[in-house]
C-alpha cells in the first residue's frame, strides 16, 4: 500500500490522554469488555423485541470471525469488504477484521453496481461480507466480474445461490473450531497487528471525481476516537442509537467512542423506524447529519400548520422565542424576566414535544458531514436540545474540530481537538496536521502528493478562518466556489443556507459557474405548499401542478428576495427552477451523508439549467 509521501515522519499518536490507551482497535474492544463487562453492549431488534449481546460475547464472536477469515487463507493486510445496513453483524465483522489484522473495506448499500465493482477490484477484496439475498441479487453481475473475490459471507444467507457463499454463522463456527485446536491463535493474531498498520480502506464518495481509497491506520482511528471524545464526558450511563451508515467513518468512529466509553449501543431497525426506535430506546447521545434535524423541524412545523392557523402562529412564535433565548445564552447576555417567562410557556406547548421526539433523555446531539444552519442550531438549542457541530473528513479519521459542552460557538465548527493543529493557507484553504491524518490514498501516489503540502500538512479543500478565540468557521468548499462570466467568485453553500430559511424550501442547489449570474434549483416543501394552497384556495394537488403554477412561482420569488436581501448584487439569484422530485442518495445527487454532488446535478439537470439562462436576458 502507498503511504503518504509528503509526511516528514511516521504518523504519531500525539500526547496520550491516559497511560493505558489502546494501541489497536482490537485492544480497544478487549480493554473495554474487561473494564465495563456490559450485559447490553450491542442491542438489536428481532421479532419485535430488543435483544442484547454482552461485551464478552462481542469479543468472543469478533475473535471467531478473525479465526474464520484466517481459516479461509487470509493473511495480515488482506482486504475484506462489508456491504450491509447497520447491525451488530456489521460491527462484529469490522471487529473481526481488526482482530485478525485484515483491512476492511466498507461499502455503502446505496452505491450502484458499477461503483461497488470498482471498489472491489481496486481494493482487490478477497472476502465480501453481504447483508442478504436482496442486496446480492442487485449486485450479482457486478460481483461476477470481480476476480479477486474468493468467498461471500452473508449475514442472512436465506435464498442465496452461489458456490462462493457461506453464512456468518458458518464462518464463526469455523473460527471456533480452529480456536479449539489452537487456543493461543487469537492472541497471536492480535499481537501481530501494530498501531501503524492499515486498519481500513474507505472509499470517498466522489463528489468531484473518481472515488479514492483512504488508508486509515489503527493509530489514526484510535487517536481520533480518544481525542474527539475528550471533552464530552461520555460514560457507561449513556445510551446511543446508531442511525448513520457505519460505512461512513463519522458513525464508525462514533461506534468506537461508544465502545471505549462503555455505552450501550442500539441499532436502528431502518431509517423509517428511527422515530419509533428513538421513543423506545430514549438515547442520551445521538449522532446525526444536519438533514435529520432539518426534517424533524419541518415535520413539527408542518404539523402545526395543518392543525389550525392559530396553532401555526403559536408554533412560529415559539420558534422565534427559542432562537432569541439561545442567542442570548450564546452571547452571554442575561435573559430578561419577560423572555424567560415566554420561554417557559413555549417549552410547555412546543419544545417538550420536540424533545419527546428524541425520547426525552438527550444530553446532546453531535452533527457533522455537512453544514448546519445557524437557524436550526438556535431552534434546537433554544428548545433544550443541545447540538454540537463538528468538522472533519474521511482523510482525517474524521474529526478535525468540534464544539463541545465546555466550548461552543454559534456559526463555527468548534476548536481543533486534542493533538490536531489547523492553519489557514494564503488562499483561505484549511490545512491540518495531527495523528488522525490518513496514510494516503491506496495506489494513488500522485493524488496523495497533491493533497499534502511540502511540509506534510493535509489540504482539506475547504475554505475558512480561525477567530481570535481559536474557533474554526467553514466558508465553503474550495472546489465548489464558482466564478461568473463577469469574473465574480460565488460561495454557493452560504447562499443556499439563506434560501433554506424559507419554510417552503426543502432543498436548494446554486448553479452558475461561468454563467452571467447565479441561479437556483429548488425542491419545494410540498407539504408546506399544500397548506399554503389550501389557505389561498388554490386547486393544486400534484408536485407538477405546484411547480408549474404562476402564483406558486411568485411566492418563491418573494421568498428568495426576502431571505437573500443582504447579498451583494452579483450574488443575488436572478432565476430559479422548481424540481418535482427530491434530490436523493439513490438518485445519485447526494452522497450518503447528504452532501450535494454538484457535478451530478449539473449533468442531470443541464437542459433545465440551460433553459433558466435562456429565459433570463
Amino acid at each position: 500500500m502507498t503511504e503518504n509521501p509528503a509526511a516528514t515522519s511516521p504518523v504519531s499518536r500525539g500526547i496520550p490522554l491516559t497511560p493505558d490507551e489502546p494501541r489497536t482497535l482490537a485492544d480497544l474492544f478487549v480493554r473495554s469488555a474487561r473494564k465495563f463487562d456490559l450485559p447490553d453492549a450491542l442491542n438489536f431488534k428481532a421479532d419485535g423485541q430488543w435483544r442484547s449481546i454482552t461485551s464478552a460475547k462481542m469479543v468472543e464472536r469478533a475473535e471467531n470471525i478473525a479465526l474464520g477469515l484466517h481459516s479461509l487463507g487470509l493473511v495480515k493486510g488482506d482486504r475484506a469488504a462489508i456491504l450491509a445496513g447497520n447491525s451488530p453483524e456489521w460491527t462484529l465483522s469490522d471487529a473481526g477484521c481488526q482482530f485478525g489484522g485484515f483491512v476492511d473495506v466498507p461499502i455503502y448499500t446505496t452505491l450502484s453496481p458499477g461503483s461497488v465493482s470498482y471498489i472491489i477490484n481496486d481494493s482487490q477484496t478477497r472476502v465480501f461480507f453481504i447483508q442478504n439475498a436482496e442486496i446480492y441479487e442487485r449486485l450479482r453481475d457486478a460481483i461476477a466480474g470481480c476476480g479477486s473475490v474468493e468467498k461471500l459471507v452473508f449475514f442472512d444467507r436465506s435464498g442465496v445461490e452461489s458456490d462462493l457463499a457461506i453464512s456468518l454463522d458458518e464462518l464463526e463456527s469455523a473460527g471456533a473450531e480452529l480456536r479449539g485446536s489452537q487456543p493461543d491463535l487469537p492472541q497471536k493474531l492480535r499481537d501481530a497487528v501494530g498501531p501503524e498498520d492499515v486498519a481500513t480502506l474507505i472509499y470517498t464518495s466522489g463528489t468531484t471525481g473518481e472515488p479514492k481509497g483512504v488508508m486509515l491506520s489503527h493509530s489514526n482511528l484510535i487517536s481520533n476516537t480518544i481525542d474527539a471524545s475528550e471533552k464530552f464526558s461520555f460514560s457507561g450511563h449513556d445510551i446511543s442509537l446508531s442511525v448513520l451508515p457505519l460505512s461512513h467513518v463519522f458513525e464508525r468512529t462514533g461506534m468506537y467512542v461508544y465502545i471505549l466509553s462503555g455505552m450501550g449501543v442500539y441499532f436502528a431497525e431502518s431509517i423509517e423506524k428511527v422515530p419509533d426506535n428513538l421513543k423506545e430506546v430514549k438515547p442520551t447521545i445521538f449522532i446525526g447529519v444536519p438533514r435529520i434535524f432539518e426534517k424533524v423541524y419541518e415535520k413539527a412545523r408542518l404539523s402545526a400548520a395543518r392543525s389550525s392557523p392559530i396553532r401555526e402562529r403559536i408554533f412560529d412564535w415559539s420558534i422565534e422565542i427559542a432562537k432569541e433565548f439561545a442567542l442570548a445564552n450564546e452571547k452571554g447576555i442575561p435573559v430578561s424576566v419577560a423572555l424567560a417567562a415566554k420561554h417557559r410557556l413555549a417549552d410547555k406547548i412546543v419544545y417538550a414535544k420536540m424533545r419527546e421526539f428524541f425520547g426525552g433523555r438527550l444530553r446532546f446531539c453531535i452533527t457533522g458531514g455537512a453544514a448546519l444552519s445557524d437557524d436550526i442550531y438556535l431552534i434546537f438549542t433554544g428548545a433544550g436540545i443541545s447540538i454540537m457541530q463538528g468538522y472533519g473528513l474521511t482523510e482525517t479519521s474524521p474529526v478535525i474540530s468540534s464544539n463541545n459542552p465546555i466550548a461552543h460557538r454559534l456559526g463555527t465548527v468548534g476548536k481543533p481537538i486534542r493533538n490536531v493543529s489547523v492553519r489557514i493557507a494564503d488562499d483561505g484553504e484549511i490545512e491540518v496536521t495531527g495523528p488522525g491524518v490518513m496514510l494516503g490514498y491506496y495506489n494513488k501516489e500522485q493524488e496523495t502528493r497533491e493533497v499534502f503540502t511540502d511540509d506534510g500538512w493535509f489540504r482539506t479543500g475547504d475554505i475558512g478562518h480561525v477567530d481570535a478565540d481559536g474557533f474554526l468557521e467553514i466558508t465553503d468548499r474550495k472546489k465548489e466556489l464558482f466564478k461568473t462570466s463577469g469574473g465574480k467568485y460565488i460561495a454557493p453553500t452560504h447562499i443556499e443556507q439563506m434560501i433554506k430559511h424559507s419554510r417552503f424550501v426543502s432543498q436548494v442547489v446554486l448553479v452558475g459557474n461561468h454563467r452571467r449570474f447565479p441561479a437556483a434549483l429548488i425542491v419545494p416543501n410540498f407539504e408546506m405548499l399544500e397548506s399554503y394552497a389550501h389557505l389561498k384556495e388554490l386547486d393544486l394537488k400534484t408536485p407538477a401542478e405546484f411547480c408549474a403554477n404562476a402564483r406558486i412561482r411568485n411566492l418563491f420569488e418573494r421568498q428568495i428576495a426576502a431571505v437573500t436581501e443582504g447579498l451583494a448584487q452579483f450574488e443575488k439569484v436572478k432565476n430559479f427552477a422548481l424540481l418535482e422530485n427530491e434530490l436523493t442518495v439513490d438518485g445519485g445527487e447526494l452522497t450518503p451523508t447528504m452532501k450535494v454532488k454538484r457535478r451530478v446535478v449539473d449533468e442531470k439537470y443541464k437542459k433545465l439549467i440551460d433553459e433558466m439562462y435562456a429565459d433570463h436576458p
